[in-house]
């Protein structure tokens, strides 16, 4: 033996005595019985002292059978968090004019432009440019397109030029709406929405089970909680990594964790259902027309609309349009100002006007604009949200990449860097807790099983109470977690079936 493997494995026999199970040192020979059977009742064991074993347990198995999901959503997540710059540079011909002008042209004139290039095209939507050098984005549907997809035709807002035409999925072009869909489905569609749920689902979990187990360890120096130990070696040293860099990034781990279930298929739809119920449901801007305002006396096309009653009233389309550029600058006068996004009249329904400046400070003021006379019929501004739903509006933004711009779009890619890494630092342990005197091909053991027996009544009860209703409020949670169980029962059955001919 080395000098350096006898030193490490002094530290390791040290650490072994201040943290008994998985971050003891590394076993040799054969499961023992203690491995088979529950753990053996501790006396006056409450607190933390009886909590840990069974924190410890339920870390292993799910780092071990939850890290691939959670690589892969890591991995996914870093690309969608270049994806931002990478489509500046990729449509840059698409996004930008060659020449900024003294004066634009009428948003009128420059729909009719989009139309002329794209005939088979509905106009939908006006987006003026943002910025001095920007495009205007003419937003169309168009027959053979897919569900949630629309034909942008993107014009010179100085001259009527056509930059470009792209199929976008809201206000994501190619690039970013396939890394997007690769990031939530892997491009498998509503069946592969289930691995970043699944991935949601456990982030939280295995993060704050980690961070308990990370503070909760006895150490001889305390800056060794927030920085890696340099003169550990071995397992201690890549053990000191995973818990310090892991620290550091759990609360953005439970907040992409958090966000990423709102938009989950199970967990969401709940989340939704209790938001709506306290009153945080996110409101919208009225710009419904009201019988016979801004509407020609019969005559006309009719949106079909149900009374309280029950019965049918028709609602008219308005006999004249004022026309995009006046309900714009309608919209400006009412102090929507910011990256607007114009929504033309359908049936029975006017102009609506809304911001989309999601950085900070937020622009997300919205109005509805009368198609006849320009009229404001509702605004809603951003500051009269629910207060739910002011924080899922940041919440979703933040995990999207847009409240601090690129530098949010930086501490996404370093969120995700961290999750590999500790991903990696976690086999890495696994592999290093292996036995090596016998089986030079086997990996560490987890915690002896029984360590819930461990558990005071007055703690086992509200644990597994909040178990079960975290498990239904989450179902993908519940439904592995269950899978999990099922497991290290039938492993432990093969165990104990084994161990007597060890013996």
């Amino acid at each position: 033996m080395s000098l350096d493997d006898l030193t490490d494995a002094r530290t390791r026999d040290a650490e072994s005595a201040a943290e008994p199970g998985p971050d003891g040192p590394a076993e040799s020979g054969p499961a023992t019985p203690a491995d088979t059977a529950p753990a053996p009742m501790t006396g006056g064991a409450t607190g933390w002292a009886a909590l840990r074993p069974l924190l410890l347990r339920m870390h292993f198995y799910a780092g071990l059978l939850i890290a691939p999901v959670l690589f892969l959503a890591a991995a996914t997540g870093l690309l969608y968090a270049g994806s931002w710059q990478a489509e500046r540079i990729l449509y840059s011909h698409e996004l930008t004019v060659d020449r900024v002008g003294e004066a634009s042209v009428p948003l009128g004139t420059q729909v009719k432009a989009a139309k002329a290039a794209e005939p088979q095209g509905k106009v939908v939507g006006v987006w003026p440019a943002p910025e001095a050098d920007a495009t205007t984005r003419v937003i169309m549907e168009e027959p053979g397109l897919e569900e949630g997809k629309t034909l942008t035709v993107f014009v010179d807002p100085y001259t009527s030029e056509i930059r470009g035409r792209l199929t976008t999925s809201g206000d994501a072009l190619p690039l970013r709406a396939w890394l997007s869909e690769f990031h939530a489905s892997l491009q498998l569609g509503e069946f592969g929405r289930n691995y970043s749920e699944l991935a949601a689902s456990w982030l939280w979990v295995v993060t704050l089970g980690g961070l308990a187990l990370w503070i909760g360890r006895r150490r001889t120096r305390k800056a060794l909680l927030v920085v890696p130990d340099r003169r550990a070696t071995g397992r201690r040293k890549t053990l000191s990594w995973h818990g310090s860099i892991g620290l550091w990034a759990a609360v953005g781990l439970v907040g992409l964790s958090a966000t990423g279930l709102t938009w989950s298929k199970y967990a969401g739809e709940n989340i939704g259902q209790l938001q709506d119920r306290l009153g945080g449901a996110t409101p919208s801007v009225a710009a419904q027309l009201t019988p016979g305002a801004g509407a020609a006396d019969g005559g006309g096309e009719h949106a079909g609309h149900v009374m309280p009653d029950g019965t049918e009233m028709t609602m008219p389309m308005p006999a004249t349009d004022i026309g995009i550029d006046k309900a714009v600058a309608a919209a400006r006068a009412a102090g929507v100002t910011e990256s607007l996004r114009v929504t033309l009249p359908a049936k029975g329904k006017g102009y609506v006007v809304k911001e989309a400046d999601k950085t900070l400070p937020v622009h997300l003021d919205s109005v509805a604009v009368d198609p006849a006379d320009g009229r404001i019929m509702d605004e809603l501004r951003f500051a009269d949200y629910p207060l739910l739903a002011q924080l899922t509006r940041f919440g979703i933004d933040l995990h999207m990449g847009l409240t601090f711009g690129i530098a949010n779009q930086i501490a996404l890619a370093a969120l995700a860097v961290a999750v590999m890494f500790l991903i990696v630092w976690g086999y890495r342990m696994w592999w290093m807790r292996r036995p090596t005197k016998d089986r030079a091909l086997s990996v560490g053991r987890a915690q002896p099983r029984g360590a819930w027996r461990r558990l005071p009544v007055t703690v086992l009860l509200p644990f597994a109470c909040v178990t079960a209703v975290v498990g239904w409020f989450v179902p993908l949670l519940g439904i592995s977690l269950l899978a999990f169980l099922v497991l290290d029962v039938a492993l432990g059955f093969a165990a104990r079936r084994r161990a007597p001919k060890a013996a």
